[in-house]
């Protein structure tokens, strides 16, 4: 959300669902989101500001139905709360400039690569295919595809 964009504006700016999911915490059905099973070679940003978040080669599928990712791009994108919304704790992830609700980190990712599991919804992401980076204004992120 830019500095004198309205509530209103924003949700007709992202719709319904993102609205819902970055703006009030809402979750999107399981396997129902965008980048759940999507492979392609990129970063995804921060749907409200498009501040720099995930990228692709972090990325796994841990069948949980959300993308899932081993890392963000830059912790200091980020912030963890305690949620305890739900029976069990968790720990909610947000954007550090918008504040955008993200989803949720969870240390039952893949051992081999830290052990955390940053469960998103699709809605709260834009992808930016790697092949545009340089355009759209990320392009020293294309060092995170070098190897």
């Amino acid at each position: 959300m830019t500095e004198n964009e309205s509530q209103e504006a924003l949700k007709q700016r992202l719709g319904d669902e993102a609205y819902d999911v970055t703006q009030k915490a809402a979750t999107e059905r399981p396997f129902s989101g965008k980048y759940d099973d999507w492979w392609d070679d990129g970063i995804f940003v921060d749907v409200v500001d498009g501040t720099p978040l995930f990228s692709s080669t972090d990325k796994y599928d841990a069948g949980c139905g959300w993308p899932s990712f081993t890392r963000p791009i830059d912790d200091h994108n980020l912030t963890e709360s305690a949620d305890y919304k739900l029976l069990r704790p968790r720990t909610e992830v947000r954007s550090k400039n918008a504040n955008s609700h993200l989803g949720h980190v969870f240390d039952d990712g893949p051992t081999d690569q830290g052990g955390l599991r940053y469960c998103i919804n699709s809605a709260a992401l834009r992808f930016i295919p790697k092949d545009q980076l340089e355009a759209e204004g990320y392009g020293k992120y294309l060092q995170l595809f070098d190897n």
